[in-house]
């Protein structure tokens, strides 16, 4: 049975345009796009439960109200969960900064299109067990479903860039971190600042520890990743 935290949260970062999927997201977030009659976001609330996470903060921007009005507290869910609102684009990064008075000194975090398989509690463990100020994810992906863009030694991320593509990469980030509180002090305030800048700049100080998960994420950032995660929910419900 999964470790319950009962004082660890997970930040999902839900405020993105969407603008790949711009005939389902125009009137809608795309966590609230649905898959086989249910919104996305609720998969990833009960992906959550199952791993032991009831503690939630929704990093939210466009049209973020549709989103709260339909979880409200989370109690419905078996959630407790917070709400950051961005006024105007942050980054994923800055929304972190945004929502920092919301966050614990230690936290979880995901992207709102991502459906991860990690073993949470193991993955929290091994974060806890060096002084690092952050954990990535990373996924031996060989370039299979998506485009490396991680170099891992040992257990630390030595390179990232979305941009630059080198023959080392072997990884891609998997899309689940945990971060200290006190690395959000690295992040400008009111600024757009992805979470992309943020991992290089990690990496330069030698603060980004990586755990690497043993089975794909799927995600719907995509109309070809929507596509897959329908399959795989048509075929495990």
């Amino acid at each position: 049975m999964a470790e319950c935290f009962d004082n660890i949260q997970m930040a999902i970062l839900a405020g993105g345009l969407a603008t790949r999927l711009k005939d389902l997201t125009e009137h809608q977030p795309k966590s609230m796009v649905e898959v086989c009659r249910k919104p996305f976001l609720e998969y990833q609330l009960e992906l959550l439960h199952r791993g032991g996470i009831k503690n939630v903060v929704l990093c939210l921007g466009h049209l973020g109200g549709q989103i709260e009005r339909h979880f409200g507290d989370g109690s419905d869910y078996g959630m407790n969960i917070k709400y950051s609102f961005e006024e105007i684009p942050l980054g994923t990064a800055g929304a972190l900064r945004k929502a920092e008075a919301l966050l614990n000194d230690t936290f979880f975090t995901m992207y709102g299109d991502s459906y991860l398989f990690l073993d949470f509690s193991l993955t929290m463990s091994h974060f806890k067990s060096q002084n690092k100020l952050a954990l990535m994810t990373v996924y031996k992906n060989c370039n299979h479903y998506y485009t490396n863009n991680a170099v891992v030694e040992g257990n630390q991320v030595k390179h990232f860039s979305n941009d630059e593509k080198t023959a080392d990469m072997a990884y891609i980030e998997y899309g689940a971190n945990i971060f200290r509180k006190k690395a959000l002090e690295l992040i400008p305030h009111d600024k757009f600042y992805s979470l992309n800048n943020f991992f290089s700049h990690l990496v330069e100080r030698n603060e980004l520890l990586a755990c690497e998960a043993k089975e794909r994420f799927y995600e719907i950032g995509s109309p070809r990743g929507l596509k897959e995660f329908e399959e795989y929910i048509g075929i495990t419900e």
